[in-house]
């Protein structure tokens, strides 16, 4: 029951209690609403009854005789009530996330109520950031608190021969013991010491469990369907009911069965073909290490550490991110299936050979619990009955955590017991074999100094010798290669072993990881890529033109990666670190495309040894791991990179919040006078509906403009291409301003956009600014760099007799200009101006050259829209500013001037070609059904004509369907204008630039063609 005040408006849960009831509602069978006099009843969500007891007359409240029985009545049905049984796994899953975000909702507030932190909860939550997650938030506290009562009830409730009797008591007895540290938790915080506010949901969702038809709803477990277990289906429906964010953030997804069948299959193939290891995984034999103890010192020792000898299994395994069990469980299945005439053994096997060498990690309660519970159900399928006293190795802990010393007692033993128990793993333990499927986040949280250090050999350039040259190499910081480098680390603190994971696969063939690429060549000995692709992002094909699907339902494309190390020799060891040629690892690649469906079916029937592995020669300066051309390298690196000749570059502007500093002129001025005169005691946020970011504070902006002119800080930005808007322009409101870049456009100039590296594939991204401009200009996915022309003095600079000068390397356009002077009469003087940017006559401030900067900028951009140098140079244009060939002939030179100056006045939008397009149905110009239209619906032609929809009624017509579909980087800017104004009405002004854009479209792919006329 929920009561409220006497009176209140909103007991249907419509308005100021919606989201509170709404919880309700999902969470409990029974509810009832009431504030004294109404109470409205819900069964299952829906509403029932609504019945009023009493009056206020006066200050009295008088009783409704006549519904006393009817009230009765309902108070008795409720007390009889049952909840419905629960036979499906789905259900089970639904109710269990739902009672979980009730439980989460009520920590979460008896924390905040707790302003001092002193209270018992308080103290777990800081016992937790200490030992388990430093950035642990009081949500995120609340998330594991109300997993743990969940499925510490669920672990109960299957290990119950009595269900009648099941609760929440009986529960905290049942819990297994071969998981200690779940037991105790939950005896802790939901049976014997459960705190008053969240006893009775605890009650309900035992009651939940108590009617639950446990034998249905496990009745597939460890039934094979192609892709997953039902245990995992339960956890991803869990997680999906209960916080889909919070599975994206961790990059949680399951493996497909076949995958793990591969890898565990493979990795059991390279134990005996490459370590002589007969048995594979099920080696049972044991190394001697000689260790330091971290409790003990020893004076008669160098070092002062005491030093100890132990025993440990030769093949011990590790799965980082272990999720919910599946590799683990996978590797024991595999190991009973080859206990062929020994399954009398395997009892003494299991305890003596088996769970001392399984390991796993997993920071998130729900899938910690859920990988329990699946091995000790898998190992139960095979015959093994566990020992009360023998836990499971599988650890709540961050696994990209250095170990910590012993912990000591904390507020409770079991926290501090599974923190040094996974901290012996990660310290002591002679790790073999790491597998696994390691989260994906780009956005990664998990940067605690220790991964950050190690990942720092990954940041290096090839060689190790120097700070890798990327201006943003923020995807090394990605989760995964966090966790590959957590696996190198692993096995070459052993001095053997195999890595083996499924990864996103952008780190083969990425410039940004050639640093790590080269740290794994020089650590491994044999390294095997299985390329999964899959990869919607870049618009993956099969070879044949047919679908390429993910094994994931994830967009990024995946690779199965293993990283095999033998022991060394000391003279290998030796030579990688001189890099002798040869020295480094043996790549091997593979690639499939094709249906999911396809790659299962090679996964599950293709044993490592029987694919067709294709032997790779990872050059200098990249080392990528797929096979690239390198036929017409030698030539392409004869020309000038485009960033060496315009020496000063960089990003376009970052806002960190678009919404709150780009838009529309006008009301980009009313909105900041109405920032300006707000109160800085306002929460200014709120008001002017901005999201947070770490470093960066509005209330910065809002004392730089006070008493400063608001207007002079909206300035005109090319937003996407053909889309000119306004921006914000003060410093601390936008993120990252690139004044180094942008003071340079307060004046007439242009600039080159170029991606360096793009991660759609969608090959060279080139178009021209004249002003401050968003670095997503080219893509949504990647940042475009801004090359200006010309650079301009600062007033102090002028003052002194500063002029501009041209942003071009003067040895580049020494060698370009020689490469025409012996065509040139004389060699005086420039040749023919091709309209030049009037400011000041630029041949005499560079009375040596004979070339303008305009005629440079225009041949490159010329060059830069042939579609044979794109296609020549495809492969080399992927990873990297582009290189331009120097001037073969004046000749042809010119000739190339000439179609890039035209391309520039057009992408300018100074020059218009003659428009076709027409727009001639009258309405209301709401753009709310944007679609193309052909007037020949079957015509597979590129000069087929179609309609524009705008809406239901209103078109552009006459408009090309190569126009319509034709991309400038990652956008197809005839789309993307129009989305970009959906459920907008468009003006006369709007009109007339669309007819425009089509008619520019138009007519830079024709002058493509006739770049390609010699």
């Amino acid at each position: 029951m929920e009561a409220k005040d006497i009176g209140d408006s909103d007991l249907d849960g419509n308005r100021q209690h919606k989201e509170q009831f709404n919880r309700y509602k999902n969470s409990l069978d029974h509810i009832l609403f009431t504030d004294y006099l109404d109470f409205h009843s819900y069964e299952n969500g829906m509403p029932t009854q609504n019945i009023r007891i009493a009056e206020i007359k006066g200050n009295k409240i008088a009783l409704i005789d006549a519904n006393v029985p009817m009230f009765l009545e309902m108070v008795a049905h409720l007390a009889e009530s049952m909840p419905q049984k629960i036979t499906s796994s789905t259900k089970l899953a639904q109710m269990m996330a739902a009672k979980a975000r009730l439980l989460a909702e009520v920590i979460e507030k008896t924390l905040e109520t707790d302003s001092e932190k002193t209270g018992e909860l308080a103290g777990q939550w800081k016992s937790f950031q200490k030992v388990l997650i430093h950035d642990l938030t009081e949500r995120q506290f609340a998330d594991i608190y109300a997993q743990t009562i969940c499925y510490g009830m669920f672990a109960a409730r299957l290990h119950d021969d009595t269900p009648d009797t099941f609760s929440r008591e009986e529960a905290a007895t049942l819990i297994p013991k071969t998981n200690p540290f779940l037991r105790k938790v939950f005896q802790n915080v939901a049976a014997f010491d459960v705190d008053t506010s969240i006893a009775w949901i605890v009650d309900d969702l035992a009651e939940t469990f108590r009617v639950t038809d446990m034998p249905k709803v496990m009745k597939n477990f460890g039934k094979a369907t192609g892709q997953a277990d039902p245990m995992i289906h339960f956890y991803e429906d869990f997680l999906r009911y209960y916080d889909p964010k919070q599975k994206k953030a961790c990059g949680v997804y399951y493996t497909p069965e076949p995958v793990v069948h591969f890898i565990v299959n493979a990795v059991d193939e390279i134990l005996k073909s490459r370590f002589n290891l007969s048995d594979g995984l099920a080696d049972t034999s044991k190394v001697t290490i000689r260790q330091t103890s971290n409790l003990y010192t020893d004076n008669r020792t160098k070092d002062h550490k005491k030093y100890e000898t132990r025993e440990y299994h030769k093949v011990q395994i590790l799965d980082p991110a272990t999720g919910t069990g599946t590799f683990l469980a996978e590797v024991v299945r595999k190991i009973y299936s080859g206990m062929e005439n020994q399954k009398g053994a395997w009892q003494n096997y299991v305890e003596e050979h088996l769970l001392p060498r399984l390991n796993g990690f997993e920071f998130m309660m729900a899938p910690y619990a859920v990988a329990h519970l699946k091995l000790d159900m898998v190992l139960a399928q095979t015959g093994y009955k566990a020992k009360q006293d023998k836990r499971l190795r599988i650890f709540l802990t961050n696994s990209l955590e250095e170990c910590d010393h012993d912990t000591g007692t904390l507020f409770a033993q079991w926290l501090a017991q599974e923190a040094n128990e996974a901290n012996l793993v990660k310290r002591d333990t002679p790790v073999m074999v790491m597998i696994g499927n390691p989260p994906y986040s780009g956005e990664s949280s998990n940067n605690g100094k220790w991964i950050m250090h190690l990942l720092e050999d990954y940041k290096k350039e090839p060689g190790g010798k120097g700070k890798l040259n990327e201006r943003n190499p923020k995807w090394i910081n990605d989760d995964y290669v966090k966790f590959i480098r957590l696996g190198h680390y692993f096995v070459e603190k052993n001095g053997e072993g195999i890595l083996a994971f499924i990864n996103p696969h952008g780190f083969l063939d990425n410039p940004t990881f050639r640093g790590m690429r080269w740290s794994l060549l020089q650590a491994f000995d044999e390294i095997y890529t299985l390329d999964l692709h899959g990869n919607s992002k870049k618009k993956e094909t099969a070879p044949d033109g047919g679908k390429d699907e993910n094994v994931f339902d994830i967009m990024q494309g995946v690779s199965i990666n293993i990283f095999v190390k033998k022991k060394q020799s000391v003279i290998l060891s030796e030579a990688r670190k001189c890099e002798v040629e040869g020295s480094l690892a043996k790549v091997y690649h593979y690639e499939l495309f094709g249906k999911r469906f396809e790659k299962y079916a090679f996964l599950a029937d293709t044993p490592f040894k029987n694919i067709e592995w294709k032997e790779l020669n990872p050059q200098n300066p990249q080392y990528f791991f797929v096979p690239k051309s390198e036929v017409g390298k030698e030539e392409y690196e004869k020309g000038f990179a485009v960033n060496a000749l315009f020496f000063i570059n960089g990003l376009g502007v970052t806002t960190a919040h678009d919404e709150f500093v780009i838009g529309n002129s006008s009301e980009l001025r009313e909105k900041f006078k109405a920032f300006q005169k707000s109160s800085q005691s306002e929460n200014l946020y709120e008001k002017f509906k901005v999201k947070p970011k770490q470093g960066w504070n509005i209330l910065d902006g809002w004392t730089n403009l006070q008493r400063q002119n608001i207007d002079s800080f909206v300035k005109p930005i090319l937003y996407r291409p053909f889309d000119e808007t306004s921006i914000f322009y003060e410093e601390k409101l936008v993120w990252r301003p690139v004044r180094k870049i942008f003071d340079h456009f307060s004046r007439k100039n242009i600039g080159l956009c170029l991606i360096r590296i793009n991660s759609r594939d969608e090959g060279l991204t080139v178009f021209i600014t004249d002003k401050i401009t968003d670095k997503t200009l080219l893509s949504s996915k990647d940042n475009a760099n801004i090359f200006p022309l010309y650079l301009y003095p600062t007033d102090g600079e002028e003052q002194l007799g500063e002029t501009r000068k041209p942003n071009l390397d003067e040895t580049i356009w020494r060698k370009i200009d020689a490469c025409l002077d012996e065509c040139h009469s004389g060699g005086q003087g420039p040749i023919e101006s091709m309209d030049p940017i009037k400011a000041s006559p630029l041949q005499g401030d560079n009375p040596s050259h004979i070339t303008t900067p305009e005629q440079v900028f225009d041949y490159i951009y010329g060059v830069l829209h042939t579609p044979s140098y794109r296609e020549k140079y495809k492969e080399f244009l992927k990873i990297d500013f582009p290189r331009i060939p120097y001037p073969e002939n004046k000749a042809e030179f010119e000739r190339i001037v000439s179609m890039g100056n035209k391309l520039r006045k057009l992408h300018l939008m100074e020059e218009i070609p003659p428009q076709a397009t027409s727009f001639d149905i009258e309405g209301d110009n709401v753009v709310s059904d944007i679609r193309f239209e052909k007037e020949i619906p079957d015509q597979a032609r590129n000069d087929n004509y179609g309609r524009v929809y705008i809406n239901k009624t209103q078109y552009f017509a006459n408009v090309p369907e190569l126009a319509w579909n034709f991309y400038i980087g990652g956008y197809q800017p005839a789309q993307k204008w129009l989305k970009d104004r959906k459920n907008r009405t468009l003006t006369y002004d709007d009109i007339s630039h669309y007819r425009k854009i089509i008619a520019i479209l138009i007519e830079t792919h024709k002058l493509m063609l006739k770049l390609e006329e010699k």
